[in-house]
């Protein structure tokens, strides 16, 4: 239930705080006091979007909290889902700061408008005035037959398989549009491919062939600077190489005198076979390199090829023109293999549309079924209304299209009069018979939901006579199941409250301001004058206040 509501700087309303009981609660009070910006700062905390319009003073934070008990209510599951911490009394806060950032939190734990407004529907429903004319709107007429059916278990297996076959849907219908279009590029990326295929691309092969021009290019320098190394090297008597081993000889002889000479002579030893082995492989090198244009231009016209296609392709490597090539490859195959993949899709769609099909036959049989019981229902409560002539007809067909809650299509009938033939609800029913179906709707659903508690704002709205002191009494019969808070300008409702608030506006030297009050048995006999014959205060208007709380 609905324990507390507190509201700072709101609208009209500077500081005010009410404290709710269980059972049927009752405010009143006169037009423009302020009962909607009460239930607009309610409608803030439990998730609607912030209007920062509404800050009563903008240079001043916005605080809504409203406090909950839950404990009976089994919804620490969905607590634990979204990370909050959870307690029996819950409490929820909305803050709209001077800059218009909105901040919402659960238990002090910062949250989501999206897991705000899914919590709220667990505590709490706000019926509004206009929230009758939803009684003709299909889906909340669904809304209606699926929480009699209990089908919220079906409804949630439709609608994940529904949204996972719309999915597959959209693509299959991209896959094809796609192909078409590579249909049409399928014979140019062929021949991109088959151009790139014939290159043979080997990954480090450019590397290599530029290190192979660079040498075959310069191959008559080399040769000429090989050649006359190894004559300075070789000459006789007066050669590198010979004037190096006189040097090694001469190391040799002293060697014995001392550690370092010895060290000298190993040293030059050492040196003399690497430059011996220096000058084998220079005359090898020599021997074999011959200036060859055929291999010139072979290397050439491969590096130009590999060039041209890097430019061709936008890219500047041959890794990457190995990986265009293998793109080009893989858009054939797509298209060489569109129809065995539209296929699998295909079937996979029949799948997932068969099973649907199976959770629609659920939710017709279970629908077809619950609309008897409700009819029976709706007609009995609405007798106790004085609409006993009412009758109401809930047609259900089938249709072939996946609709967002079934393939099902309904259509609620009535007829206000006997004899006379049924037509759609909005084109027979009066705004006060309309208020009257809703209230014997929600007392119907309440008895099949485990909601905490109900807000009727003025659904009384239309009605007077016998048929307010019917609607008070339906409100307190669902009382005795759940909370009940009731907006009324009735004094007949008013006076079968157990509880009685009253909104007022009081005068203050910064302006005007909003508040509330639950109001003690003398303060609620005179509120019901009011109500009865006006501002001024008869004693047979206390007389009547007497006999209604009577």
């Amino acid at each position: 239930m609905l324990a507390s509501l507190s509201i700072k700087n709101y609208a009209l309303i500077e500081n005010l705080k009410v404290d709710f009981k269980d059972g049927l609660s009752i405010i009143t009070g006169e037009t423009g006091a302020g009962k909607s910006i009460l239930m607009g700062g309610l409608a803030l905390v439990l998730g609607k979007r912030a209007d920062t319009s509404l800050v009563y003073d903008k240079a001043k934070k916005c605080v809504i909290e409203a406090e909950f008990q839950i404990g009976a209510y089994h919804l620490k599951a969905f607590f634990n889902e979204n990370d909050l911490d959870y307690d029996p009394w819950v409490i929820i806060r909305r803050e709209i700061l001077p800059n218009g950032k909105s901040r919402a939190f659960v238990n002090d734990t910062p949250t989501t408008l999206a897991v705000l407004n899914s919590l709220s529907r667990q505590l709490i429903d706000i019926h509004s005035q206009h929230e009758t004319l939803q009684l003709a709107d299909p889906l909340y007429q669904f809304h209606i037959i699926d929480g009699l059916a209990d089908n919220a278990k079906y409804l949630n297996d439709y609608q994940h398989a529904h949204g996972h076959y719309k999915f597959l849907l959209k693509n299959l219908e991209a896959f094809k549009e796609a192909q078409q279009q590579a249909q049409k590029e399928y014979d140019y990326h062929m021949f991109l491919w088959d151009e790139l295929d014939k290159a043979d691309l080997k990954v480090e092969e450019q590397e290599a062939l530029e290190k192979d021009l660079e040498k075959l290019a310069h191959a008559e320098e080399i040769k000429a600077n090989l050649s006359g190394i190894l004559e300075i090297s070789e000459r006789d008597s007066i050669g590198a190489f010979s004037q190096l081993s006189e040097i090694g000889q001469q190391l040799s002889r002293i060697g014995s005198y001392a550690d370092l000479y010895r060290s000298l002579s190993e040293r030059m030893k050492s040196l003399l076979i690497e430059f011996k082995d220096l000058l084998e492989e220079i005359e090898s090198e020599n021997e074999h390199l011959v200036y060859d244009p055929e291999a010139l231009e072979r290397v050439e016209d491969r590096l130009q090829l590999l060039y041209d296609l890097q430019k061709k392709h936008g890219v500047s490597t041959v890794k990457e023109l190995i990986e265009v090539r293998d793109g080009y490859h893989l858009k054939i195959e797509n298209v060489d293999q569109a129809e065995a993949t539209i296929d699998k899709m295909t079937k996979e769609i029949g799948e997932t549309a068969a099973a649907l099909d199976r959770v629609c036959m659920q939710l017709y049989k279970r629908r077809k079924e619950a609309i008897p019981k409700f009819v029976s229902q709706i007609e009995t409560s609405l007798t106790g209304l004085e609409m006993k002539n009412t009758r109401l007809k809930v047609e259900l067909s089938g249709t072939d299209e996946f609709l967002s809650n079934g393939k099902d299509q309904l259509l609620f009938l009535m007829s206000s009069d006997k004899g006379k033939t049924y037509e759609a609800m909005k084109k027979v029913a009066s705004g006060g018979e309309m208020s009257r179906m809703m209230l014997a709707v929600k007392w119907i659903l309440s008895q099949y939901s485990n909601l905490p508690a109900i807000i009727f704002d003025e659904i009384d709205t239309g009605v007077s006579g016998e048929v307010s002191n019917r609607i008070a009494e339906v409100m307190l019969a669902m009382s005795r199941n759940m909370q009940v808070i009731t907006i009324t300008h009735l004094p007949q409702v008013a006076a079968k409250g157990q509880h009685h608030f009253k909104v007022f506006k009081e005068e203050h030297k910064e302006g005007v301001s909003s508040n509330i009050k639950l109001l003690n048995e003398d303060e609620r006999l005179v509120e019901l004058a009011e109500m009865l014959g006006g501002a001024k205060i008869t004693e047979s208007a206390i007389a009547h206040a007497k006999q209604l709380l009577s």
